[in-house]
């Protein structure tokens, strides 16, 4: 997609490699992957981010951002390799089984690493056991988008248009956030909305913008440059204040529904039982690039918030991240088949 510019390279797999300034010769003269020994130092080779979604939506752009100074602190580079369906959960079961050397790595959200812990009761992977936080990345808000056939400009006319005739809303599949957030939107309106659940964020703004579906509440890096467009119609986000991206568009909280909160984020995941070393130096990395400006503005722009954190402030904000969107599963009794 054009909004993915900034890539190195980015093929038909959904793949984008990130060179780092020292690299090159160096790197593919070498050994080949999986022969490296105890004594090498970390890291000697690629690195992988696996997104667990197509390329064009949030996971894969904030992959592909964060790659990009990654890359050139680590000294190597950084390969985004996209693995789409089940709500994020293929990725994070290949990087859950992977071998823990700090060399595959998940950029995991609350689809992949607490909601589907709730969706899936046969799960191949325990959110909770199988991962070694290293960092929260990025916090986004949710904007409820319309395509621009639909005469509403605003939640209350949105809500009534609903009730007038069923909507039809996309998500980027069924235990995601924008389904769960859209599910509780639902709950507190009264709106009547049809769930139509895609692979991801990228195929569902594609149809929302050709009127195949109504609606979406998906997150800012997803609809920001389709807003910006007027291809999409914004009338309310997710946040519990206004964004700097869109100040213009009032909270849903502003809009009739108080206290409504609906954000995602993005945090990187390496296999447990990844070296305590090798979790420090990407946490290290990662919190680095965070604080560069110029990537700070790129997450910015994309509609993002950075944020970086510790690895153990990571884990305890996962363990509360898992409370609140089991209580609203709960709350809004929303069923899996």
């Amino acid at each position: 997609m054009r909004s993915l510019g900034y890539c190195a390279r980015a093929g038909r797999s959904g793949r984008g490699v990130f060179t780092g300034a020292a690299m090159v010769a160096a790197i593919w003269a070498g050994a080949p992957a999986g022969t490296a020994t105890a004594q090498d130092a970390f890291p000697n080779r690629p690195v992988k981010i696996l997104a667990g979604f197509p390329p064009g939506g949030g996971t894969d752009v904030t992959a592909r951002i964060i790659g990009i100074k990654l890359a050139e602190l680590l000294g190597q580079q950084i390969v985004v390799e996209n693995h789409p369906g089940a709500s994020g959960t293929i990725a994070a079961e290949l990087v859950a089984k992977a071998v823990p050397d700090g060399y595959t790595l998940l950029m995991g959200l609350p689809n992949s690493n607490v909601v589907a812990s709730y969706v899936y009761p046969k799960l191949p992977y325990n959110p909770a056991k199988d991962f070694a936080a290293i960092s929260l990345v990025n916090r986004v808000s949710l904007v409820l988008t319309l395509y621009p056939g639909v005469k509403a400009t605003d939640l209350k006319s949105f809500v009534a248009l609903s009730k007038q005739s069923q909507l039809r809303y996309a998500s980027s599949g069924n235990g995601s956030v924008q389904h769960l957030s859209t599910e509780m939107l639902k709950a507190a309106t009264g709106a009547d909305l049809l769930h139509v659940p895609y692979k991801g964020s990228g195929q569902a703004v594609v149809d929302l913008m050709a009127g195949q579906v109504d609606v979406n509440f998906d997150t800012m890096p997803t609809v920001l440059s389709y807003i910006k467009a007027a291809r999409l119609r914004a009338i309310a986000v997710g946040a519990p204040q206004r964004t700097v991206q869109l100040p213009e568009v009032p909270t849903v909280s502003e809009s009739g529904v108080p206290g409504f909160e609906a954000t995602n984020w993005y945090g990187l995941f390496a296999p447990a039982k990844t070296p305590k070393e090798i979790v420090a130096r990407l946490n290290r990395d990662v919190n680095a690039a965070l604080k560069a400006p110029e990537m700070r503005e790129r997450i910015i722009n994309s509609g993002g918030e950075p944020v970086g954190n510790t690895p153990e402030e990571f884990t305890r904000f996962l363990s509360a991240e898992t409370a609140k969107w089991g209580k609203i599963i709960k709350d809004a009794k929303i069923k899996f088949d």
